[in-house]
């Protein structure tokens, strides 16, 4: 479904993303995890279409990202890290002016926006306006939006920020099925118990180059960490494990 091959993304002298490669499959929840820093937002922008890699091709459903970019941005639903909602438009205006943009039929529009506004259990709240939203119900908009015109591809940053526990339970749930249904998630994320427990296959990336690549258990071969979770197989990796001493008081 997604499908990167050398990409590289630079900025003058500075390279933000180094010579990466890799396949995620149809069906197929993949996680990509870093620090901070560490080129996962460029590449996340590259695969949506909103940068243009400096080298390497990005396919998306069998489609070249550069020769058909608004073919494959149809295939893709994006859920940005800091998601923007017009402030002045209802949760149904919203849904309105995205299916708009991907000309769907006002019918469709009404009929799987008011699905997706009882999904993320906005009932009640469609015709309110989105500055009166919390964090969480904006985040749960955004992901309605996401889904809104039925994507083969959703493509997320940080998807469980601003969630309640229940909130954060009905979006993995979600993700699984539409897993499930053949489509492909793919997920950046510091929430690495998420990750772990969500996750079929994990890419971590440091320094804007792929530093490992495989699913929980090839990951804690690779990191001599047998039994242990994905945040010390992540810490080892990135060698972050050693904390320094918190002496500042």
């Amino acid at each position: 479904m997604i499908v990167l091959d050398g990409v590289t993304k630079n900025y003058g002298d500075f390279t933000a993303v180094d010579n990466i490669s890799l396949h995620v499959r149809a069906g197929e929840l993949f996680g990509f995890l870093g620090p901070n820093g560490a080129g996962k937002t460029t590449t996340i922008k590259m695969i949506t279409g909103l940068l243009q890699p400096t080298a390497g091709s990005i396919l998306v459903a069998g489609i070249d990202l550069a020769e058909s970019p608004e073919d494959t941005k149809r295939r893709v639903g994006f859920i940005p890290d800091r998601p923007f909602i017009y402030n002045r438009l209802t949760a149904v205006e919203f849904l309105r002016f995205i299916g708009g943009l991907w000309e769907m039929p006002g019918r469709d529009i009404a009929g799987r926006g008011g699905r997706l506004l009882d999904l993320f259990e906005l009932t009640g709240w469609e015709n309110e306006l989105v500055e009166s939203f919390s964090h969480g119900m904006r985040q749960k908009l955004i992901l309605a939006g996401a889904l809104l015109h039925d994507p083969e591809v959703i493509v997320v940053d940080e998807p469980m920020v601003g969630l309640d526990p229940a909130g954060i339970r009905l979006v993995k749930d979600i993700f699984r099925e539409l897993c499930s249904r053949g489509r492909s998630v793919f997920m950046s994320t510091h929430t690495l118990a998420v990750a772990e427990e969500t996750c079929s296959r994990v890419a971590i990336i440091q320094h804007g180059r792929l530093i490992a690549e495989g699913t929980l258990a090839e990951l804690r071969h690779q990191s001599r960490k047998e039994g242990s979770g994905l945040e010390e197989v992540f810490l080892s990796l990135t060698s972050g494990e050693k904390i320094k001493k918190i002496d500042w008081w």
